[in-house]
């Protein structure tokens, strides 16, 4: 479907949903709805000057789902996709329907590929994360830690005893990849 100002037909017709689903269409009367005077539409009122809307200029490619003809009307440039990332994000949009599960994992896949070259660029610019204000460790000491954590029916208590591993990991890899880098550097200038 495409994005115009015209309304698109409905897959069912009122009866037919009426007759399929009890108390479908209570509200099909407008003086039922609170919104009624809202819901009038007035040409004149509406703002609208096309019928199909200005399409924001594509200054770089952008992902695009398969199911749909072109990118909509207007879309996001926050952060443009680049490097490894970028080329998943992209494979992930041209191989995979969003349909499938795969689609998925290969964007989260990028999204931690993004996130593991943003801490490497802030080590290489000397402005390292910081792991202890950053992953919030801290507010787990203030006020009633023991308290606020057991016996609440918390559902993160049943995976606690993964937390530190799945927070850990990362700065943990990223510290023996600096150390085998220094390493090797220090062996080529020996």
């Amino acid at each position: 479907m495409t994005y115009t100002a015209a309304k698109p037909p409905l897959p069912e017709t009122p009866e037919q949903l009426r007759a399929r689903i009890p108390g479908w269409g209570v509200d099909l009367d407008p003086a039922d709805r609170p919104s009624s005077p809202k819901l009038d539409f007035r040409d004149d009122l509406t703002g609208a000057h096309w019928e199909f809307p200005d399409r924001q200029p594509e200054k770089y490619p952008r992902e695009r789902s398969m199911e749909h003809k072109f990118l909509t009307p207007v879309f996001g440039t926050a952060s443009p996709p680049r490097g490894v990332s970028g080329a998943l994000r992209t494979l992930s949009y041209r191989k995979f329907s969003e349909a499938d599960v795969a689609h998925w994992l290969i964007l989260m896949a990028a999204d931690r590929v993004d996130s593991m070259g943003s801490s490497f660029t802030s080590v290489l610019r000397g402005k390292p994360d910081n792991p202890i204000t950053e992953t919030g460790i801290l507010g787990e000491f203030k006020a009633r830690p023991i308290r606020d954590r057991f016996g609440r029916g918390r559902a993160d208590t049943k995976h606690q005893w993964m937390d530190p591993l799945i927070v850990t990991t990362p700065w943990v890899l990223r510290a023996g990849v600096v150390y085998l880098v220094a390493k090797g550097l220090r062996a080529r200038r020996d």
